[in-house]
């Protein structure tokens, strides 16, 4: 008898070593989870006739890995994060706590950190039954094998996040590089002798939600316009790309700016469904008459400066944004009279907002105070961004900042 004992105690020391040896085997091959699962069920239940397994593994929310042997309304009912979290080491469910854990005789916590990563319920010990029960006879065996498996099974999720992380940050990276080709870089901006143009753009993430540009729509007109997304992020973006297609395919010397601004209202409101609104400057300069045209729809008021007689005057908004109602109620068109070589500059409330020392916002203050200069407007825009710290040294940033300036002449 004591030979066959010793037998049957090394055959199962072997059992124990050759499925730990397949289980990590089976890691290192880059199992399946589902895979993982049904090894490490088949060990317990079939080969140790440990008769019902439930695990609760943490990610993100509780969630029931596996469940071999227990009913499903039994498993669903349990809240781990109210009923598991108390036990912190190796457990034996007492007749009181039968009454909350039925069927379930050891509670094996798995931590990671000191924090609760998964919670194994074994049940089946048979006290009537002869001779030790299988699970306190195998225990540390089942606790042991338990932790490798969860403990894989939160390597394999943190892998799969690092990948679809890294997929992520790709397609912004495309999208950043696709949206940084919807804003017109200073070399393709106007310069004339009628009109000098010039642009800084920042998004607060890989991607933004504003918008500027500038277009020539015949020999003697030019058009400009700055918006800005209501939000920031991806679904901002997404939106003003849509919009900045909408706009280009829309403006013309032709159309009358308020057509354009209702027309580009029920394309927001069609595809924001309210949701998002957009602020917008659109413009128009006539270079034989001198005449600027605009409408501001809920922007903020660009600045104009005319450099011979040191006026400053702002362009204030006369409508509200574009997406805010179905239908916009009221449209003005405005027109200054460009008589001296003016600077204008517009701009996002991403530069506006920002705080100075004082803690409130700088509004156009440094707008004004680099643009009243007779020097180029691209070195006044080059000085205010550096003034400001913009992007890396300004630890108030938190909105894209974008800026379209021109000279008229």
């Amino acid at each position: 008898m004591d030979n066959k004992a010793s037998r049957n105690r090394l055959q199962m020391s072997r059992f124990k070593l050759d499925s730990l040896l397949d289980i990590t085997m089976s890691i290192n091959a880059n199992l399946s989870i589902e895979e993982l699962l049904a090894k490490y069920e088949r060990i317990l239940r079939e080969e140790l006739n440990i008769g019902k397994i439930l695990i609760y593994m943490f990610s993100e929310e509780w969630k029931c890995l596996l469940n071999a042997g227990f009913s499903g309304e039994f498993a669903a009912g349990i809240d781990p994060e109210a009923a598991l979290t108390q036990f912190e080491e190796r457990t034996i469910v007492t007749q009181e706590e039968k009454s909350v854990f039925p069927d379930v005789d050891i509670i094996l916590p798995v931590f990671n950190n000191n924090v609760p990563l998964a919670y194994v319920l074994i049940g089946d010990i048979d006290e009537e039954g002869e001779g030790m029960s299988p699970v306190l006879k195998h225990i540390r065996f089942i606790q042991t094998i338990s932790s490798i498996i969860i403990v894989a099974i939160e390597n394999i999720r943190l892998f799969d996040e690092s990948l679809r992380q890294e997929a992520l940050k790709k397609e912004l990276e495309l999208a950043a590089r696709m949206q940084t080709m919807l804003i017109p870089d200073n070399i393709s901006l106007h310069q004339t002798k009628h009109i000098k143009v010039t642009g800084y753009y920042h998004p607060h993430y890989d991607v933004g939600g504003d918008y500027y540009d500038c277009i020539s729509l015949g020999e003697n007109i030019t058009g400009l316009c700055i918006a800005d997304v209501s939000g920031k992020g991806i679904s901002a973006a997404l939106l003003m790309s849509n919009f900045q297609a909408s706009f280009r395919a829309l403006f013309s010397a032709d159309i009358g700016l308020g057509v354009l601004i209702h027309k580009l209202n029920d394309i927001v409101v069609q595809n924001a469904s309210g949701e998002k609104f957009i602020t917008f400057f659109v413009a128009r300069y006539n270079h034989d008459s001198r005449e600027l045209e605009y409408i501001n729809a809920a922007h903020n008021p660009p600045v104009l400066f005319d450099i011979v007689t040191g006026e400053i005057n702002y362009l204030e908004a006369s409508s509200v944004g574009i997406g805010m109602l179905d239908v916009i109620p009221t449209i003005n068109t405005s027109i200054v009279k460009i008589v001296n070589p003016t600077k204008l500059v517009c701009y996002t409330d991403g530069l506006s907002e920002l705080k100075g020392e004082d803690g409130k916002d700088i509004g156009t203050a440094p707008i004004i105070k680099h643009i009243s200069n007779m020097k180029p407007i691209d070195q006044n825009i080059k000085a205010l961004i550096r003034d400001l710290g913009i992007p890396d040294n300004n630890p108030h940033l938190f909105d894209d900042v974008s800026i379209i300036a021109a000279v008229l002449s």
